[in-house]
């Protein structure tokens, strides 16, 4: 079996690691220089320094050297620079299902990662990958487990199977929308669980912040009709416990830089990398009014309300 993963960030660096246990595996990596040093140190630096990666992965900058032969194609480029890359790329895809690793909302668009994905390559089956998987526990071989989700059970079982280690459990659901929903939202819900801690507003505060982010959640996957029991497993409450409670998360290392009284340019610039929520957080409101939790987050990030009166806010709205 031959997979390409297309992005050699930590997520995507680590998701090539784990599927060497089934694959050979071609690497895309967007810097040449990255892929030079992957090829001769066996090791991502930038990304995953100290992690050893298997000769199993074969990086290249060359997208149609790393497309050649596969029967599984990865994307693991972040979500607002998707459709341009896949712009790109259509036309070398094979026609194999293909698993979407963004999580998030299109700011032009207001689409779901998978909804992205479908729009520019019609003719393949998506699926998406989500659950509690903060990339370097994983890559350091710490337990864990997600979801594959996709319409197609049969195929999906059989791409949860590639993904599955004894490290890294691989469910196959079909709730794709759900999938969707939770993976965008928890990241908003991470930006106000960090300003909760940012501002020392306490454990009350920041576990009522959490559950009302979830329940917001599950309303909006309700509208879009998503199955309820979604929410509460590995892609819901999961991945939204990881990502709202970990210092490796991203979204949540900004709010809590938020909440320490840093502007939003601050924040994202000392926690490093691709904070999803930011984006997201505007996208999904301009998708669906009706998400007062988010207007309060999003009120925070365009500077239009502090932390604390936002968390105030989001408290009273029980």
């Amino acid at each position: 079996m031959r997979v390409a993963v297309l992005g050699a960030g930590a997520w995507g660096t680590t998701v090539a690691a784990v599927l060497t246990h089934h694959a050979d595996v071609g690497l895309w990596c967007r810097r040449p220089e990255l892929a030079e040093e992957i090829a001769t140190t066996g090791e991502n630096s930038r990304y995953l320094p100290g992690i050893p990666l298997s000769p199993r992965i074969t990086p290249s900058p060359d997208v149609r050297t790393v497309l050649r032969g596969v029967s599984l194609v990865v994307l693991a480029v972040p979500l607002q620079q998707l459709r341009s890359h896949l712009a790109q790329w259509s036309p070398v895809v094979p026609d194999v299902p293909v698993v979407n690793l963004a999580k998030g909302v299109e700011t032009a668009t207001g689409q779901f990662g998978t909804e992205v994905v479908q729009d520019v390559l019609r003719d393949r089956l998506v699926l998406a990958l989500s659950g509690p998987n903060l990339a370097a526990e994983i890559a350091r071989g710490q337990p864990a487990a997600t979801v594959v989700a996709g319409e197609d059970e049969g195929v999906t079982r059989r791409v949860a199977a590639a993904f599955t280690t004894p490290q890294f459990h691989a469910h196959a659901v079909t709730d794709v929308v759900g999938v969707d929903v939770a993976g965008a939202f928890k990241n908003v819900v991470a930006l106000a669980v960090g300003m909760v801690e940012g501002a020392g507003l306490g454990a009350n505060a920041r576990a009522a912040v959490l559950t009302l982010g979830l329940s917001e959640m599950a309303a909006l996957g309700g509208r879009l009709g998503a199955r309820p029991e979604t929410f509460l497993g590995l892609a819901g409450a999961g991945d939204l416990v990881a990502t709202s409670t970990s210092t490796l998360s991203r979204n949540h290392r900004v709010g809590v830089a938020l909440g320490e009284g840093l502007a939003l340019a601050d924040a994202v610039g000392r926690a490093g990398g691709t904070a999803e929520g930011v984006a997201t957080a505007p996208a999904l409101l301009r998708r669906d009014a009706d998400l007062p939790f988010v207007r309060d987050v999003v009120a925070v990030l365009a500077g239009e309300r502090s932390p604390v009166d936002a968390v105030s806010r989001l408290l009273s709205s029980t």
